[in-house]
């Protein structure tokens, strides 16, 4: 007993639906689902069309529905430290290394922006930029200086 078309691509069309609820793939499964239930559409319409034929029309409408969502999702924007804001250090941070600061509740590895220059320990500091996972920072006393 061979299954009609239409039924396997509503089969198929349910089954990529739900695996979106379960592995999200930013809608990929999704809008191929949508294809699936596209294609039995055409099937149920013209049901003389081969089954090359409706793979790839599936391939066509999965890819359009794809590319027609990116359109309607928000744009991506980079994280971004806005300028100079303060930090306070929680160790020293010595000519040329490391320490590290106290910035918007976290703790950060941080790094003078002054090579030569040295932050005591517990001194308030301005964030000058963010490098990596790395925040460049300065002495408050040097800018009021």
């Amino acid at each position: 007993m061979a299954l009609n078309p239409i039924f396997i691509w509503l089969i198929a069309g349910f089954i990529l639906c739900m695996m979106e609820l379960v592995t999200p793939t930013a809608f990929i499964e999704l809008m191929m689902g949508l294809g699936a239930f596209a294609v039995a559409g055409v099937a149920l319409l013209l049901p003389q069309l081969g089954l090359g034929i409706q793979i790839g029309l599936w391939m066509v409408f999965s890819l359009g529905l794809v590319l027609g969502s990116r359109k309607l999702l928000p744009k991506r924007t980079a994280y971004s430290i806005q300028d100079s804001k303060e930090a306070q250090t929680l160790t020293q941070i010595l000519p040329g290394q490391s320490g590290r600061v106290l910035y918007e509740g976290n703790s950060w590895r941080a790094k003078c922006d002054d090579p030569q220059g040295a932050i005591a320990a517990e001194e308030m500091v301005y964030v000058l930029r963010r490098e990596g996972n790395t925040l460049i920072v300065i002495p408050q006393k040097m800018l009021n200086s």
